[in-house]
């Protein structure tokens, strides 16, 4: 390498960039996570260039002064094995300050995320297949309502089970092109929030939050009832990302005939933020969290 390497913040274009290498990688990312995951913290986007090109890439989204995400830890394969990555991992940990940081891992990369001070936390589980574009099954008491919008109920209710606030994040998350996206409501109270998203490869069902198994279990079904309606076919392939400590995501999981395809270590560099994984029935996204 005869030029300078040299760390910055990503250009939107370069984004997509990043974005592209993770489906290359087989992440399978969705058609607008680029737009939807920049606009939290534009600033967490960090590539390693050489001669102006990216050849590097690394996402630690800052949330708020406490609470980072890290992703798209990604060398391109014709510049691996010449320590850039790591330069650039130095990078975007430098950005990350005093933060407690999250990631979601190989497994198999455990050992090396704990010399970087990462902690276990559990696993997660990708569970994938094709499934039934099904109708809505019984929701008594409850009402699905449409979620086009960030509300201060809904943001409310996200934060009980994610570390930090993300306003920023849900507006876009919530509105994109193609996603579609729906609440439960119980006596006039949110209790469950679940978004499906067209991906490279099919689509994923992340979040997936619920008071219990029959919240998810209704939020799931007018969530796929609604994608049958957009691809008009009866069959979907369906990707849901469960917290293994979750063993009634779980078994809803198994009940749709999806199977295991791979798992993530999530870990921490910091305490592993209190929440309730028993109402996490789907992660949003192993990239922001």
């Amino acid at each position: 390498m005869t030029e300078p390497y040299v760390t910055r913040v990503m250009s939107a274009a370069d984004v997509e960039t990043a974005v592209a290498w993770a489906a290359a990688e087989g992440w399978n990312p969705g058609v607008r996570d680029a737009d939807c995951f920049s606009v939290q913290d534009p600033n967490g986007f960090i590539g390693g260039y050489v001669g102006g090109r990216m050849v590097a890439s690394i996402s630690v989204v800052a949330y708020d002064p406490s609470f980072a995400f890290l992703g798209f830890y990604i060398v391109h394969p014709e510049w691996r094995g010449q320590g850039l990555g790591y330069a650039l991992w130095q990078a975007g940990m430098t950005y990350a300050g005093a933060r407690n940081v999250g990631l979601d891992g190989v497994v198999a990369e455990q050992e090396n995320y704990k010399r970087s001070g990462f902690e276990l936390a559990y696993r997660n589980i990708r569970f994938g297949g094709r499934v039934a574009t099904r109708g809505k099954p019984d929701a008594a008491g409850l009402s699905i309502l449409p979620a086009t919008g960030a509300t201060e109920e809904i943001v409310a209710f996200d934060r009980r089970l994610f570390p930090a606030p993300r306003t920023a994040f849900l507006t876009a998350w919530l509105a994109a092109d193609g996603h579609i996206a729906r609440i439960a409501v119980r006596d006039g109270d949110i209790v469950g929030l679940g978004v499906a998203r067209p991906c490279r490869s099919g689509w994923k069902i992340g979040q997936l939050f619920a008071a219990d198994l029959a919240v998810a279990d209704a939020v799931l079904g007018a969530l796929l009832s609604a994608i049958g309606n957009v691809v008009d076919a009866p069959e979907v392939e369906l990707y849901l990302d469960v917290p293994e400590p979750n063993a009634q995501a779980i078994g809803l999981a198994d009940g749709l005939g999806l199977t295991p395809g791979f798992e993530t270590a999530r870990m921490y560099t910091g305490p592993a933020p209190s929440l309730n994984l028993d109402h996490i029935f789907g992660v949003t996204s192993f990239e922001l969290g």
